[in-house]
C-alpha cells in the first residue's frame, strides 16, 4: 500500500440506497456524528443534502468520508494535510483519487458477488 491509499479493510459494504442518515454514515464509517458535522465544515467535498434540519448523505459522500478517515486516522494526516491531498497538491492528480474510489467499489462488488454465490 502506498502513502496515498487509505485502508479499506474491515469496513461494512455500503448498502445500495440513494440517501443515508448521519447515523447510518457514522456507523458505516466508524465515526461519531459530531465528527461528520465538523468534517462538513472542513472539507468542501462533503456535501449532504439538507431537508427539514436533517442531513442526507449520498454514496459518493460516504466514499469520500471513508477516504478522509483513512487519511486522518490510518495515515496520520492533519486536517490541513488531508485538505491539500484532496486539492491535488499531494495526490498528484485526480486519477489517483478516482482509482481509490474504484478500488473501494470493486471490493464491495466482490463482497456482494460472494454473498450471492453462497446463497
Amino acid at each position: 500500500m502506498t502513502a496515498t491509499e487509505p485502508s479499506y479493510e474491515d469496513q461494512l459494504p455500503i448498502p445500495n440506497k440513494r440517501y443515508f442518515t448521519i447515523g447510518e454514515v457514522a456507523s458505516l464509517c466508524d465515526l461519531k456524528p459530531h465528527v461528520l458535522r465538523y468534517w462538513e465544515q472542513e472539507f468542501e467535498q462533503i456535501s449532504p443534502v439538507k431537508r427539514n434540519n436533517r442531513r442526507y448523505y449520498q454514496r459518493q459522500d460516504v466514499l469520500i468520508i471513508r477516504q478522509i478517515r483513512g487519511l486522518l486516522y490510518d495515515q496520520g494526516y492533519t486536517i490541513n494535510g488531508a485538505r491539500q491531498w484532496f486539492s491535488g497538491e499531494q495526490a498528484g492528480d485526480d486519477a489517483g483519487k478516482y482509482k481509490q474510489l474504484l478500488r473501494q467499489m470493486i471490493n464491495e462488488l466482490e463482497d456482494i458477488n460472494k454473498q450471492l454465490k453462497s446463497s
